[in-house]
């Protein structure tokens, strides 16, 4: 906040037009005061209650110095090139006010948001023009939230975590060594990056750390989480509209700036034409710019909005990990409108269950953190109660002070890595802030506007995290013995041929084209290598089924296929092939090779395997 405080014998100003939308009634036109101390103010980025009482107590002390009868706040945006957005601006010189009127009489404001003329006559004595520029040092007090930790079971039991026997729930008790006590979790190496690096997700040295980039193998399997995401989102049985937005948002909007603020400090900033903006953290300001603006009947509720939004989230360097937490991701956010908490609550459970399905298909389950406020939790411990009987599994609790976030339940699905760790995946919360927030309305059966309560869901998790998910499952594999591999619907290549020689080239082209046009991702091995070392490549790229074709199989007219799951090899036709090739990929969507089908025109690429 920028000062500058002038002792002034006369000063007066009159209002002359409106400045910025955001200008608020005037009151009176004009205002004539003598023996007043002016403080012509500039609110800055930043600026908070804590800035406000510093200021207070320099103008206090100031006034007291010269003697004036009067204080005079007027709003000056010319002290700084740093302004805070208008909302923040009027809001904390109301305060200003406020609090200086706690402390003496005679304190008066201009308005805000308007052009004025003003008259001047400054006493000229040492003390009649100052500066200051009040800013924020280490003394200013983040609030901290305390949160009470319970565990509750599916029979409706509470129990403190101290006295919680994890002896059948493991997993449940990494979660809560993290949570609740701070416990160190002993890591390690963690396979899932060197899978990640092996299949091309990597970070992209020439930008800001934490970005990534994805080679042909990662650019395939990010395209079909993506499409997949929308097949989970349309399978839940509602209405979903699918939409695309900006990633950039103007702080000096008022929601957007206050939605910012709940989210926290992990947040992108970028100046542009002198004006402050964020990028997006998920796909919230895009949906809800643009529900604000739809005409809603209680027939439509509820429906959903979906988008796979580019987010951004300026994560701690020591943080990053790649496929779990980077600064730039893809979130397939999908929100979900209702009329009431009670419709949000009974769609709430048609979420929950799609979340448990998707990640128990990839053969996981998840340990949950239930983050309630304290009013939820007192007055409706039997919507609680529900959720945690679908869980069939206990819960850890986190209750939270009531009237700090948009929600009133927000709930963390966490998978327990190969090195130990709680990693959050999916999640969804009930939303009732935003509706009003963003003035998000519907019209009731009585005709009258009413705000939504709002349901944020990441089903799958981001695109990244999901994709991590299948590698730590196959860290898990490893780990125990097993193949590590992927399911077949994501393994960029799903079927390589391998000719034993180039005389059966014909008969392998076939092959390849057949299974191609049913859909599925078929590459050719024929490059001049032995048969021994192509087959140790394919199984490098994890590749589910490796076909080897020689003079017994074009005279018999069969395949010989090596299976990596079960790590058998078996005779058998092409159609058989196909069908195993259908039933594995059945409800999963398809995506064309991102490579030439053949090996030997894949210049430079196989370093990754």
């Amino acid at each position: 906040m920028k000062l500058l405080l002038i002792h002034a014998s006369k000063f007066s100003y009159r209002i002359v037009s409106r400045a910025i939308d955001e200008a608020e009634e005037a009151g009176k036109d004009s205002l004539e005061l003598e023996n007043v101390l002016v403080v012509f103010t500039t609110v800055e980025n930043g600026d908070n209650e804590y800035i406000v009482d510093k200021a207070v107590s320099e103008i206090i002390d100031i006034k007291n110095r010269v003697k004036a009868n009067n204080i005079l706040v007027y709003p000056y945006a010319h002290l700084s090139n740093d302004l805070a957005p208008p909302h923040l601006a009027r809001e904390l010189l109301i305060k200003l006010e406020e609090k200086l009127l706690e402390k003496t009489s005679g304190v008066f404001r201009a308005p805000f948001g308007w052009y004025k003329e003003f008259k001047l006559e400054c006493y000229g004595h040492p003390l009649s023009e100052l500066s200051r520029s009040i800013r924020e040092t280490g003394e200013v007090q983040r609030r901290e939230i305390k949160k009470k930790f319970v565990i509750l079971t599916p029979d409706g039991e509470l129990y403190d975590p101290s006295n919680f026997d994890y002896s059948k729930y493991p997993d449940l008790k990494v979660l809560v060594d993290k949570e609740v006590f701070g416990v160190e979790l002993p890591g390690g190496v963690n396979r899932v990056n060197d899978y990640c690096i092996k299949f091309g997700f990597d970070w992209e040295p020439m930008s800001d750390h934490g970005h990534m980039r994805y080679g042909p193998h990662a650019a395939m399997i990010m395209d079909l989480v993506m499409k997949y995401s929308w097949i989970v989102v349309k399978d839940l049985g509602i209405t979903v509209y699918r939409v695309m937005g900006t990633n950039m948002f103007n702080l000096n909007e008022k929601p957007v700036y206050e939605h910012a603020v709940l989210f926290g400090d992990r947040l992108y900033e970028l100046n542009v034409d002198n004006e402050r903006f964020v990028l997006r953290y998920a796909a919230c300001h895009q949906q809800f710019a643009m529900l604000r603006d739809w005409v809603i009947s209680y027939r439509d509720l509820p429906f959903g909005v979906f988008e796979i939004a580019d987010s951004y989230r300026l994560e701690q360097r020591g943080e990053l990990n790649l496929c779990y937490r980077a600064r730039k991701f893809y979130m397939p956010d999908l929100h979900v409108l209702t009329k009431n908490l009670d419709e949000a609550f009974k769609t709430s459970l048609i979420i929950q269950k799609k979340i448990m399905d998707e990640i128990s298909k990839i053969g996981r389950r998840y340990v949950a953190l239930y983050n309630v406020t304290e009013d939820f939790f007192n007055e409706h411990r039997d919507m609680l109660l529900e959720y945690v009987r679908n869980e069939n599994y206990p819960v850890l609790v986190a209750i939270i002070p009531s009237g700090i976030y948009y929600w009133v339940i927000n709930v963390e699905y966490h998978i327990i890595d190969n090195i130990g760790r709680p990693r959050e995946i999916a999640t969804f919360q009930i939303d009732v802030g935003n509706g009003k927030r963003f003035n998000i309305t519907y019209i009731d059966e009585n005709n009258e506007k009413k705000h939504v309560v709002i349901i944020h869901t990441a089903i799958i998790g981001s695109v990244e995290r999901f994709i991590y998910a299948l590698f730590d499952t196959a860290a898990h594999m490893e780990k125990s013995g097993r193949t590590p591999c992927l399911p077949t619907w994501i393994s960029p290549i799903q079927v390589r041929v391998i000719p034993v020689s180039s005389s059966y080239m014909d008969y392998a082209i076939k092959i390849a084209e057949e299974i191609s046009s049913r859909g599925f991702r078929v590459d050719i091995d024929d490059r001049d290598e032995s048969l021994g070392r192509r087959i140790r490549d394919a199984g490098r790229e994890w590749i589910p089924y490796v076909v080897v074709v020689g003079e017994r199989e074009v005279k018999t007219e069969t395949l010989n296929v090596r299976i990596r799951r079960d790590g058998v090899q078996k005779i058998m036709i092409l159609k058989e092939l196909i069908e195993i090739l259908e039933n594995e990929t059945k409800g999963y969507p398809k995506t064309d090779l991102y490579l030439p089908v053949f090996l030997s025109k894949r210049t430079g690429l196989n370093y990754m395997f």
